[in-house]
Formats: structure tokens, C-alpha cells, sequence
């Protein structure tokens, strides 16, 4: 083997033994190089058996040095923000050949010649082009194509309703604006915007915004900023904790002249009833409120159907002239550094103040920061400046009307409702034909309490367009708070059939399933439970509107489960005082009962006398039953519980009080008997039915559908007292909102 190897490997025995014979061979390997050597040589061979030059590995080495100084070098590029993309791609969109609004390897075969140009799109040489290409006439294929990414986010990730993906200020819309208003006890016959109800314009317009100044930026959205998610993925709404408090007999202003709706004046927006804007925000509380529109169930059995729409105009003639400088202050919002976008946006208004999208962008940037300083005096100054925006001249119609909306979107967000409705007035008259704004003013005028103009509006939209389901649906709600029950039927469901943006909300699954219950339609409950499948309702017999998520539900409770048995214990031990004081009261000619106003009633004569409201003590009611309230005072869980009452109440002889429900999970009903007749008087609540006993207390969650029955001979009275839901937290009972 050894030889072998030798011979293999061409080993310096093997060379010896090849020239022993011949000393010719010798002595030319003295005088000149053979063939062997000079074929090394040529090749940089040593004859030491190492080799010169660059080897392969050597040459394999350097290449990967090279490529790594590469790779680092694009890292860096990148990671230190060396070169603004972004700016690069829009100077290239000059050179779009294909229309879609950017420049891509598609517009590069089509200027080379490999590929034709659309048919669609004229043939513009580039030194003939506009400095910026205007990417608003791409064909809605492409919005579709962007709408499609913006849903299609990571898996595991919430994603909100309706698209928040290109501006952060559509967060906003998602920020349910909870009006604190009195709502009545039993029923929510009044409009009250949890979530402002509008048609999807105002948003889809600035989700569009950002891609049409920048088609191909890949510029992550910063939008921790504005969403604040408690543990149960629940928004909250409220710089200040409650903005705005309206009076419910506060006057309806003066209809306002066409001057005064056209220049709507600085006197539009209230001051009144504005909490300071230094407030501590409350650490997460285990279960959070939910209003209606907020508790939707990500599996809605029936998707809605994505409209295709077109992208808008933002920016006028001059504007593209510094897209540049507008598109880096954009960057700026975009990517959360608010404070330096706003002095960047003022300086481009101080450079530019005829600018509309400069000022537009410094209107967006006051309020991205009213939001994340949670400052009511921000947003003030936010809703001026787009009032601005709407004054300049030149504004492209598509960013007017976006500003307006936005205004009157603000506006409603602080509770500034008569001026909101002005800036409302104002767009119709500026579009006249956009039935989407018309609608916005319907609710406008619903949410002052004004349901005949809201109404006029209502019938004006449908006399057009009469499938408009978001028409329908408060067209019918308008009709079931007038009593014209089977009338508002149609309309409701017609409404919500339709699928219509604003028209999947709690409130109209409620009133028509309570419309069809008064009229006898078996249909009820189906609603009902269509309306528990799409989040509105905690259960098909549980139907409140205004809701904490994880409290413990039944519809009947003992005093031990509640743990307010002393409570219990005392009024159960001075039944006879709380009754005598009601029946002194009853017997004074002075009316101190009052009739059940809430159209609850199919038949009969019930009226009641309240003692405490909404945790506010009745200093004038509680003079006439003076030991009773004493006695009350001592439990907070009762006097102190903002989402309930304290009343007598007293029900005649042949009165019928329709299956309803009280407005929220939050508080449990003690009903306490003082005077029962032996027979006919009796109350279901869910599937259970039961009577009183004169002196003894029966504890029902009213968020359940209840039904009272009075055919006895002679009156009935109880004493009702409203407690807080034991599970609620302290932070919790002190910041929910008043019912």
C-alpha cells in the first residue's frame, strides 16, 4: 500500500526512482527546467510545494468579506434612515405608466417596451409630467387590493371594525363616545351615541389619505398611542372621565338663519361643563363597561360585503408642489412622534398658510395629541383649526368635507351637540346630494332630543333613495319612540337586514324584538337571539344595552348571594314605618305620585315616588317620607349605586306592564311588599314567576326580561330599591357613567 501511495501522491521517491538510469536527465534538471516544473511555474507554483496567488479559498474569503460589508452597509442605510424611500418612490411616480399610482417593475417594462401601456391611461412623456403624480385617478381596483392587505393583518392581533390602518386619527372613531345623558330607567327610547353612528365616509376618506400621498410606503402605523385596551380588550372613551352632562330640559336653541349655518362661528363650540384636563387614569379594573356596539363578536355570522370605493383628493395644485415637504411632516404623525409633527405641520402653515392639507395635517396632529395628553382644550383647538381648513380658499371638495366631518365627529365626542348639528347643517348645504351626511344630521337632531326634524330628515333620504338601511333603522326607531309600534316594524327590520354601515347595533335589535313582542309576532325572540349572536345582548332573555362583561347573571338572587343582608334585615324590619310614610304621602292631594312615563304600560294606572336618583338624594321627596330616608342613608351599596333608584311605587287594578328590561347589568332590584292584595298581583322575570309577601324583600336582576301582572281588586304597593351588582369593584362603582 505504501508504494502505491507514493506513486499516488507523486512523493519524492517516486521521483528518484524515475530518473535513476539516465545522468542525461540529471544534468538537464541542472542546465534547464523540464516540462514539469514550467507547468508549475506557469501556474505560480513554488517548488517548496506551496502555492502562489489567489487560491480558490482565498477568493471564496474576500467574496464573503465583500458581500458582508455589503449587507452591513444596506443594514445601516436602512436602520439610520440614510435615504428617504419614500420620497424617492414619489419623484419616481412621474414616471407611473400603468396608472395604479406608483412606480413599480410593471412601469418599468412599459417605458422599455416590454409591455403595453394601458389602453386607459395617456401616453405622457416624463418631462411632461407634473412634478407630482396625482394618484387619485387609480383605478378602485387598487383601493380594493389595499382595503384587502389592511384586513388581512397577523393572526392573534385584534383588529378594529372598521380599518384603522393608514391614519391613527380613525382610531377616534372607535373610541365610544358615551354621552353621560339621564337615560330612563326601563327602556332606551332616547338616541344616545355610544359610538357616534355614521356612514363610513369620513373614515374610509382618511384611510385612504396616507396611501395616496405615499403608494408604496411600508411605514408601520403606530397606533398604541390611541387605542387603550383594558384586560378584556374593551375601549374607553373619554379624555376627561365625563365631558359633558346635557340637562334633559335644557332649551333647543333658535333654528339657526342660513348665514349662521353657512359661517358657523366660534360660539358653536360650548365651554360649558368641561372637567380639567390633568386626569389620572384609573388602573384596569377585572371587568369593564360595555356599551352597545362594543361587545361584537369577531365571528359575525353574516359578513358584510366590502363597497368599493374611490380614492379622494386631498391635495390641490399648489399642494403638490411641496407633496415633499407635507409627506415628511405625514411621516412624522404617522410614526407617533406627534409633538415634532405638529411643529412641522406649523411650520409648513406658517410657510404655506394658504395651504389646506398643511393646515389639515396640523388640525390631525392637534388631535392625535389632544388624545394621547387626554386634554378637552387640544381637541377645542383641534376642531378650530379644521374650521380653518374649511374657511381657505381652493380646498379640494373631498378634504372639506372630510375636515367638516371630522369637526362635527369632535364636536360630538365633547359633548358640543347643537354645535356639531351646525357644522351637520352646514355640509348638507354643501352637498346637498350626499345622503350619507344627510343621515349623519338625522342623528345629529336625535342626539339634542329633536325627533321631528330627525324624522323630516329620515323621510327626505328615503323619498331617494328608499332602501337606504341606515335611513330605515332610525326611521323606525323614531316611529317605536312615537307608540306607532307596528308601523316602526318594517323599517327596523328592513334596516338591519340590509347590512348597512350603523345599522348592526343593539338598540334596533331591542326595539324591534320589543315592537314585535307588543303586537303578538313570535318573531321576537328570533331577533332577539340574532341580536345575542352578534354580541349586543348577554343572552336571549338578558338584553341591557349598557354593560360590564363577567358579572355573575341570574335573574333571581337570594339576600345571602348578594351579601347585602343587612340591608335586607332593616328593611324587611321596618317594613311597617316605610309603608305608613307611603301611604301619607299617597293620601295628600298634592300629586307627589307620579305616572310611569316610560311607555311600559299596555294598560292601567302605575305611578311611583322617588326618593333617590341616580345616586342623588331628593331632599324635597324625602321631606315627606323623612324616616325612611334616614334609615336608608346608612347603605351606600343603595343611595350611592348612580345607576339606579329608590321609589315607592304603586300599581291599580287591571294593569298590564309589557316584558322589558332595565338598561344595565350593573345593579340588582329589591322589591320590598307593603301593601298585597291576597290575589292577582304577580311578576315573572326570565321563565320564573312569583308573588310578594307584604313585609318581605324579592331580589331580581332587572337586565332580565320582566313582566308584571296587577288584576287584584284594589291597589298594590312596593317599595323598590335599586343596589349596586356585588361583584362590581369599588374604582368601578365610582367611575361608571350614571343610568
Amino acid at each position: 500500500m505504501a508504494p502505491r501511495k507514493n506513486a499516488k501522491g507523486g512523493g519524492g521517491n517516486s521521483s528518484s526512482s524515475g530518473s535513476g538510469s539516465g545522468s542525461t536527465s540529471a544534468g538537464s534538471s541542472g542546465g534547464s527546467s523540464s516540462p514539469g516544473p514550467r507547468r508549475e511555474t506557469k501556474h505560480g507554483g513554488h517548488k517548496n510545494g506551496k502555492k502562489g496567488g489567489l487560491s480558490g479559498s482565498s477568493f471564496f474569503t474576500w467574496f464573503m468579506v465583500i458581500a458582508l460589508l455589503g449587507v452591513w452597509t444596506s443594514v445601516a442605510v436602512v436602520w439610520f434612515d440614510l435615504v428617504d424611500y419614500e420620497e424617492v418612490l414619489g419623484k419616481l411616480g412621474i414616471y407611473d405608466a400603468d396608472g395604479d399610482g406608483d412606480f413599480d417593475v410593471d412601469d418599468a417594462k412599459v417605458l422599455l417596451g416590454l409591455k403595453e401601456r394601458s389602453a386607459s391611461e395617456p401616453t405622457v412623456a416624463p418631462e411632461e409630467a407634473e412634478p407630482y403624480a396625482d394618484p387619485v385617478e387609480a383605478p378602485v381596483r387598487a383601493v380594493e387590493e389595499d382595503l384587502q392587505q389592511q384586513e388581512g393583518g397577523p393572526a392573534g392581533e385584534p383588529q378594529p371594525e372598521d380599518n384603522d390602518f393608514l391614519t391613527a386619527t380613525d382610531v377616534d372613531d372607535q373610541f365610544e363616545t358615551l354621552e353621560p345623558e339621564t337615560f330612563h330607567e326601563e327602556t332606551v327610547e332616547n338616541y344616545h351615541v355610544e359610538e357616534t353612528v355614521s356612514q363610513d365616509y369620513n373614515q374610509d376618506m382618511e384611510e385612504m389619505m396616507y396611501e395616496q400621498e405615499n403608494p408604496d410606503s411600508s411605514e408601520p402605523v403606530v397606533d398604541d398611542e390611541r387605542l387603550h385596551h383594558d384586560a378584556d380588550g374593551v375601549t374607553y372613551q373619554d379624555y376627561d372621565e365625563q365631558v359633558y352632562e346635557p340637562s334633559e330640559n335644557e332649551p333647543l336653541e333658535n333654528e339657526p338663519s342660513e348665514n349662521e349655518v353657512t359661517e358657523i362661528s366660534d360660539n358653536a363650540v360650548e365651554d360649558s361643563n368641561v372637567i380639567s384636563e390633568e386626569v389620572s387614569v384609573p388602573p384596569v379594573e377585572e371587568h369593564q363597561e360595555v356599551p352597545p356596539e362594543t361587545n361584537k363578536k369577531m365571528d359575525d355570522p353574516e359578513p358584510k360585503e366590502k363597497v368599493k370605493k374611490k380614492k379622494p383628493k386631498l391635495l390641490n395644485k399648489f399642494d403638490k408642489t411641496i407633496k415633499a415637504e407635507l409627506d415628511a411632516a405625514e411621516k412624522l404623525r404617522k410614526r407617533g412622534k406627534i409633538e415634532e409633527a405638529v411643529n412641522a405641520f406649523k411650520e409648513l402653515v406658517r410657510k404655506y398658510p394658504q395651504s389646506p392639507r398643511a393646515r389639515y395635517g396640523m388640525a390631525q396632529c392637534e388631535d392625535d395629541l389632544a388624545e394621547k395628553r387626554r386634554s378637552n382644550e387640544l381637541l377645542r383647538r383641534a376642531i378650530e383649526t379644521y374650521q380653518e381648513v374649511a374657511s381657505l380658499p381652493d380646498v379640494p371638495t373631498d378634504l372639506l368635507k372630510l375636515s367638516l366631518k371630522r369637526r362635527s365627529d369632535r364636536q360630538q365626542f365633547l359633548g358640543h351637540m347643537r354645535g356639531s348639528l351646525l357644522t351637520l347643517q352646514r355640509l348638507v348645504q354643501l352637498f346637498p346630494n350626499d345622503t350619507s351626511l344627510k343621515n349623519d344630521l338625522g342623528v345629529g337632531y336625535l342626539l339634542i332630543g329633536d325627533n321631528d326634524n330627525a324624522k323630516k330628515v329620515y323621510e327626505e333620504v328615503l323619498s331617494v333613495t328608499p332602501d337606504d338601511g341606515f335611513a330605515k333603522v332610525h326611521y323606525g326607531f323614531i316611529l317605536k319612540a312615537q307608540n306607532k309600534i307596528a308601523e316602526s316594524i318594517p323599517y327596523l327590520k328592513e334596516g338591519i337586514e340590509s347590512g348597512a354601515p350603523g345599522t348592526d347595533d343593539g338598540r334596533f335589535y331591542f326595539h324591534l324584538g320589543d315592537a314585535m313582542q307588543r303586537v303578538g309576532n313570535k318573531e321576537a325572540y328570533k331577533w332577539y337571539e340574532l341580536g345575542h349572536k352578534r354580541g349586543h345582548f348577554a343572552s336571549v332573555w338578558q338584553r341591557s344595552l349598557y354593560n360590564v362583561n363577567g358579572l355573575k347573571a341570574q335573574p333571581w338572587w337570594t339576600p345571602r348571594e348578594t351579601g347585602y343582608t343587612d340591608l335586607v334585615k332593616s328593611l324587611e324590619r321596618n317594613w311597617k314605618l316605610i309603608r305608613d310614610e307611603g301611604l301619607a304621602v299617597m293620601d295628600k292631594a298634592k300629586g307627589l305620585f307620579l305616572p310611569e312615563d316610560e311607555n311600559l304600560r299596555e294598560k292601567g294606572d302605575w305611578s311611583q315616588f322617588t326618593l333617590w336618583q341616580q345616586g342623588r338624594k331628593n331632599e324635597n321627596a324625602c321631606k315627606g317620607a323623612p324616616k325612611t330616608c334616614t334609615l336608608l342613608e346608612k347603605f351606600p351599596e343603595t343611595t350611592g349605586c348612580r345607576r339606579g333608584q329608590i321609589k315607592y311605587s304603586i300599581m291599580h287594578p287591571g294593569t298590564h306592564v309589557w316584558p322589558h328590561t332595565g338598561p344595565t347589568n350593573c345593579r340588582l332590584r329589591m322589591h320590598l311588599g307593603l301593601v298585597i292584595p291576597k290575589e292577582g298581583c304577580k311578576i315573572r322575570c326570565a321563565n320564573e314567576t312569583k308573588t310578594w309577601e307584604e313585609g318581605k324583600v324579592l331580589i331580581f336582576d332587572d337586565s332580565f326580561e320582566h313582566e308584571v301582572w296587577q288584576d287584584a281588586s284594589s291597589f298594590r304597593l312596593i317599595f323598590i330599591v335599586d343596589v349596586w351588582h356585588p361583584e362590581l369593584t369599588s374604582q368601578q362603582r365610582r367611575s361608571l357613567p350614571a343610568i
